[in-house]
């Protein structure tokens, strides 16, 4: 085989396994998504996906499936295999000890305990190993990963849901329904695929919020929606003077974290209701966001959905903590009355935050706008 066609195998193999790994989307928290693929002869005979933490990975799966054929063949994975003991053994021994001939990673694991490790592994065992192919595409289905290993912070995205006058709910407070059943559904998505669902208190209060994940609602198939539902997101409530009763709905829909800058007394209330209250502090009644963050990375939360009013939505965006932001834009004017996208005031155009869009698409009579914040002073 001529080395473009090697280069055109490899591509094609890694896609391939990329694609396997995105099954893994709603369900491997707080592991990250991973697929594998074996190739011997030119011919596929072995696939796997990483379906849920405590599970056998990838590459485990395609071993399997793959049998004695894996001897002497090329195994593509989309992250760096594993050479450490967790809850599964390293992945690494098992490539090698099926006999493997050559190992091709998208990307280095960032994984402290991993970082090249893997790889090492293979090589020292007489295995060639190659990485890099795909990366970018491997780096995009694990960013909440790979941000909280390299920085200990979970990746925030911030869904938004406005009229095409940039309001997302009348002067009352009234805002079901902006968007249709197409763009809900891809909320439930978003929802389904975050380790964290976060929200405040005014939307609580406002909404009746429950900001749980429906079934009914994903528009998945029965495999996957089955998977979502085996882990639901953490409900995260930020309620930093303890306003919202327990008796709101948002409390009966299941267990939730309450992060609060109030006294501690009340925990044991909250324990006894089945939620956990978790202290962080701040200033003037407002929690720290930063350090809820860190918190949370702590936990092993990937990936936060921030589903909040103008208010503690703008103090994500004010405070420089939103990684991409999700926009459900509906074709509708909501006046001059109605409440703003957005709490934060800025009196010069060269205040403004500039964003990047990546991708903009209809979602049923709606529009989707993902867009991510351009760094100051670039």
């Amino acid at each position: 085989m001529s080395a473009a066609e090697q280069a055109v195998l490899d591509q094609r193999s890694m896609a391939r396994a990329l694609e396997l790994a995105r099954k893994g989307v709603y369900s491997t928290h707080p592991n990250p998504r991973v697929g594998c693929v074996i190739v011997a002869g030119g011919q596929v005979v072995g696939e796997g996906w990483h379906a849920r933490a405590g599970e056998p990975h990838a590459e485990v799966h395609a071993l399997r499936q793959a049998g004695a054929k894996a001897h002497g063949a090329t195994a593509y994975v989309t992250l760096e295999p594993c050479s450490h003991h967790g809850r599964t053994p390293p992945c690494a021994e098992a490539l090698v000890q099926a006999g493997v001939a050559r190992v091709v990673a998208a990307m280095q694991d960032p994984n402290p305990q991993v970082a090249g490790r893997g790889l090492a592994r293979l090589q020292a065992a007489g295995i060639e190993v190659a990485c890099g192919v795909l990366e970018s595409e491997a780096r995009a289905l694990n960013v909440g990963f790979i941000k909280r290993m390299e920085q200990g912070l979970p990746y925030v995205r911030v869904k938004l849901a406005m009229s095409l006058d940039g309001r997302t709910a009348m002067a009352s407070g009234e805002s079901q329904w902006i968007t249709g059943p197409a763009a809900r559904a891809a909320v439930q998505r978003l929802r389904a695929r975050a380790s964290v669902v976060l929200t405040g208190a005014d939307t609580v209060l406002a909404d009746g919020a429950r900001l749980t994940v429906r079934p009914d609602e994903l528009g998945l198939n029965a495999e996957l929606t089955a998977l979502a539902m085996t882990r639901p997101p953490l409900r995260v409530l930020v309620d930093g003077r303890l306003r919202v009763p327990l008796s709101a709905p948002f409390y009966q829909a299941g267990k939730a974290l309450v992060a609060t800058c109030a006294a501690a007394g009340a925990r044991q209330l909250f324990l006894d209701d089945g939620h956990e209250l978790l202290a962080v502090s701040g200033s003037n009644g407002h929690v720290d966001l930063r350090k809820l963050l860190l918190e949370l990375a702590a936990r092993g939360t990937n990936e936060v959905l921030v589903e909040a009013g103008p208010r503690l939505a703008g103090a994500f965006a004010r405070q420089g903590l939103v990684d991409e932001y999700q926009l459900f834009v509906a074709a509708k004017f909501l006046g001059s009355s109605a409440r703003p996208l957005l709490d934060w005031p800025l009196a010069k155009m060269a205040e403004a935050q500039e964003l990047q869009i990546v991708e903009m698409r209809a979602v049923g009579d709606d529009w989707r706008i993902i867009a991510r914040p351009v760094p100051r002073g670039t």
